[in-house]
């Protein structure tokens, strides 16, 4: 799906409509030494293996893809909920 690069939406912080610049949101590098992921692979690890069965193939064909929309007159950043399709094109 082609999305515009510019888009005029509501501001929460403005209190009205303004042009918004438009991203899609990437997920951030995980850390692997955070207390969850070392629990995970002290779990995986011993006798007995993996503590919860390894997800072998995914039930949906498409993920969500979200939208990061900054404001262009106060630079806040909303995040609009994510549109189920294959491929997101910004600035068309």
């Amino acid at each position: 799906m082609k999305y515009p690069k510019e888009i005029s939406t509501y501001c929460p912080k403005c209190k009205q409509h303004t042009a918004h610049a438009v991203s899609v949101y990437k997920a951030g590098k995980p850390r692997t030494m955070a207390w969850g992921s070392r629990r995970q692979e002290r779990r995986k690890h011993g006798y007995g293996g993996q503590k919860f069965p390894e997800l072998k193939r995914t039930a949906k064909t498409t993920k969500k893809s979200t939208l990061r929309l900054k404001c262009r007159v106060c630079n806040f950043t909303v995040a609009r909920l994510g549109i189920r399709l294959r491929k997101l094109e910004v600035g068309a």
